[in-house]
């Protein structure tokens, strides 16, 4: 009877949500997903514009495996569900001097670039860096990725047995040391070290260790057909389909307790739904903060909450674009390296930022012409008093920057196109603007993220708040830990294929073996 089968109530639809809501349809268990929004997805999410919805969330897919291994862990195939094109050029980058540098997805391609835009020296190095990029990531996707409860001593004893990663992890460094002893051209420093906003961090303050953002980069970029949002979409209309209930519209008042155990949530009407768990994919400050009740407190302690991550100041409009040749991913570089997370660490506007600019109607051979959809990216620091002037100072140094690079917009954007850290706060409660949850900052920072389950027997946790941490590939991991938990916990047996791939997530798969591995590329 379905009235005998375990109850788990997920809170948020965000990627952690959706996935680990999926994950457990698989185990003959009744699911209910519970989100704010009118839509699933979280901060992946779509505005209007002038010309049609637009991305106004995360616009970079990578590591589609995970969530190939997603679909296939509940008898499913993401290609029935989604349509992913690959892009073989990752970034188009741009610098104040005229410089401008596209790497893709071939090693030899960009070796040749670099060579042409800064000689064979950096074009060697760059070799190199990938190398010691890619090393990485093999060498700690197991023991800290795929590792539900990462401990310090077990990393230690890994880096016994691989002496080599000792050194390629180079753990008395920052990002932005490794990268200016590895590169003498400040553009290539600014370039790589970049990745560190990918977790929501500085590259002079997050460990060298990041380094291996490039690797999962590097192994494939996918756009999304119909938007970002829609992979958010596929994942939940699947859950739906596979039994789970999704509802809208509603948030979650508190989470009760019986004999300081899980046994229902009350919602914002006044509705009370009991059930066997709950998993929490908001940000996990909200649970520490008590927004759920005064009880769930304990679940998170203040270590895996503070400080914060960066924000982000966020424009999302159609226009049409006159000036730069654009790709669909583009960076354009600020005049001095570091110099917006000098203001980002004082909590202000960067005066001098690097954007990110992603032209959503570009890529492959798909011809446009105007009005196209944008998204504009601006680092941000986490909720700050907002003076009056944001808006202005924001569309300024945006949009001025840009014109100074031979970019421009008709018309320019207003303020209903853009969302900032202010709004972000209000948008998800306890996380104070925070994109990222936690920051990353420091050499012992991914030890101190919350993991999946909580001191709370049935209260779990998901979402890229927790670990392994930001960006949309790790989230959907969140999910399979989560998952994997509550398995354990309620000692099911999965309907469908093990919630854990043996040896781990490879760097291939049936989408990403079109392109070349690092290593395969020499």
């Amino acid at each position: 009877m379905a009235s005998d089968r375990p109850h788990i109530i997920v809170i948020g639809a965000g990627i952690g949500g959706l996935a680990t809501a999926l994950r457990l349809t698989a185990m003959n268990l009744r699911v209910t997903l519970v989100d704010a929004g009118h839509s699933p997805g979280g901060k992946m999410r779509q505005q209007e514009s002038a010309a049609g919805p637009v991305d106004a969330g995360p616009t970079v897919l990578t590591m589609a495996h995970v969530f190939e291994e997603l679909f296939e862990a509940v008898g499913a195939r993401l290609s029935d569900h989604l349509t992913l094109f690959r892009e073989p050029l990752l970034a188009r980058h741009f610098w104040p001097d005229g410089s401008r540098l596209d790497l893709t997805d071939d090693l030899q391609r960009n070796i040749v670039a670099i060579d042409q835009f800064a000689g064979p020296a950096e074009a060697a190095a760059f070799k190199s860096f990938t190398l010691r990029a890619h090393a990485l990531f093999a060498g700690f996707d197991q023991p800290m990725m795929q590792a539900p409860a990462p401990r310090l001593r077990d990393l230690v004893r890994h880096v016994v047995w691989n002496p080599k990663l000792a050194a390629r992890m180079a753990p008395l460094s920052s990002l932005a040391q490794l990268l200016k002893s590895t590169f003498r051209d400040v553009r290539l420093q600014q370039l790589f070290g970049r990745y560190a906003t990918y977790v929501g961090g500085a590259p002079g303050s997050v460990p060298a260790l990041l380094s291996l953002i490039w690797a999962s980069e590097f192994a494939g970029v996918w756009r999304v057909d119909g938007g970002m949002q829609r992979l958010a979409q596929a994942i939940a209309d699947l859950a739906v389909a596979r039994g789970a209930s999704f509802v809208p519209n509603t948030s979650v008042e508190r989470i009760e307790l019986q004999n300081e155990a899980v046994a229902g949530v009350v919602l914002s009407d006044g509705t009370r739904l009991s059930c066997d768990a709950v998993v929490f994919a908001g940000d996990p400050k909200a649970l520490h903060q008590g927004m759920l009740g005064t009880p769930a407190r304990r679940a998170v302690n203040r270590a895996g909450t503070g400080p914060r991550s960066f924000s982000a100041y966020v424009w999302h409009f159609g226009a049409e674009p006159i000036g730069s040749a654009l790709a669909h991913h583009n960076v354009f570089f600020a005049d001095r390296s570091g110099s917006e997370f000098d203001d980002l660490a004082v909590g202000q506007m960067p005066k001098d930022p690097t954007l990110y600019v992603c032209a959503q109607d570009r890529g492959g051979a798909h011809q446009v012409g105007g009005l196209e959809r944008f998204e504009i990216i601006m680092n941000g620091p986490a909720q700050q008093p907002a003076p009056q002037e944001e808006f202005a100072l924001c569309q300024i140094r945006t949009f001025e920057r840009l014109e100074a690079m031979g970019l421009r917009f008709s018309p320019r954007p207003g303020r209903e196109n853009l969302t900032t850290p202010t709004d972000f706060a209000a948008r998800f409660p306890g996380s104070d603007g925070a994109l990222y949850g936690r920051s990353p900052h420091g050499m012992m920072s991914a030890f101190q993220r919350p993991t999946a389950r909580t001191s709370i027997p049935g209260l779990y946790l998901a979402g890229g708040g927790t670990h392994p941490g930001a960006g949309v590939p790790m989230a959907c991991l969140s999910g399979r830990h989560a998952a994997a938990a509550i398995a354990t916990d309620l000692a099911l047996t999965s309907t469908s294929r093990p919630m854990a791939t043996p040896g781990g997530i490879s760097m291939g798969s049936a989408t990403t073996t079109a392109g070349r591995s690092p290593s395969s590329a020499l």
